[in-house]
């Protein structure tokens, strides 16, 4: 998530989903932007009553909302301008703020690490997203405005654990669409590693024109062009998520803590 457009989320969700399963994690990938950007993106067909809107309002079976994609370990819910409505229908709905998080709870221990990718604006379905998530991460393109973005973000996120008290975390920052050599996307990175008072992933993903090019083939970078600077970035940053989540699990609370 994050509340500027165009920072890299989707492109993000789909490559690291991707990495990660080649890694041999179980990964489910929901598409929760109106957009659809990662259905298209993976290339994801689906009937009309197939999408993550009808698996939240509980009317289609989660069987067929959970689609199969390039990879054995990778599973997609889609999602299509239908959920668009749903902001519409959520107002007056009883605990509107945790259908997202329903379906999500009936299917956790069948995955590894699910992902959920956010649309940039800030509504009734962020809110159901955060709901249904653990951990943020913040991809943060290498200009000055990103910086504003977060801010932004980060006083949603403890919007979230003050008012509604769900116990989210920010995974990570992670910095895209880095310019080699240019002092401006230099001195961003250095600015972020400073003063981001959460985690900031060591990968930083350039810009890359096969990352561009890569969903209108419907493919992840990995199957369009796996050499590329962009596809090596993430593969790096599921090795990192890998060993951040090894990390926490290995974790020991002191005596009177647990």
């Amino acid at each position: 998530m994050n509340q500027k457009g165009g920072t890299g989320k989707t492109t993000t969700a789909v490559n690291l989903a991707a990495y990660l399963a080649i890694l041999g994690k179980r990964v489910l990938l929901i598409d929760f932007d109106p957009q659809a950007n990662a259905t298209m993106g993976l290339g994801i067909e689906h009937g009309p009553d197939e999408t993550v809107y009808h698996a939240m309002f509980g009317s289609q079976d989660h069987g067929r909302v959970i689609k199969p994609t390039h990879f054995t370990n990778l599973h997609m819910v889609p999602a299509s301008a239908d959920l668009a409505g749903a902001l519409v229908e959520l107002v007056n709905v009883e605990d509107r703020e945790r259908h997202l998080r329903k379906f999500v709870d009936s299917v956790r221990d069948q995955y590894d690490f699910m992902f959920i990718d956010l649309g940039p604006s800030l509504n009734l379905l962020t809110i159901n997203g955060f709901l249904a998530s653990d951990e943020v991460i913040i991809p943060i393109q290498c200009e000055y405005y990103s910086l504003r973005g977060v801010e932004q973000l980060l006083e949603t996120v403890q919007m979230v654990r003050d008012n509604l008290g769900h116990p989210l975390q920010i995974a990570g920052a992670l910095l895209t669409m880095h310019e080699e050599g240019k002092r401006f996307s230099q001195d961003v990175v250095k600015d972020i590693r400073e003063n981001f008072p959460h985690h900031v992933y060591e990968s930083v993903v350039p810009r890359s024109v096969p990352l561009a090019e890569a969903p209108s083939f419907s493919r992840p970078v990995v199957l369009y062009a796996p050499q590329s600077s962009g596809a090596r970035a993430y593969e790096r940053l599921a090795e990192e998520l890998i060993k951040q989540g090894e990390s926490a699990n290995e974790y020991q609370a002191p005596k009177g803590e647990e």
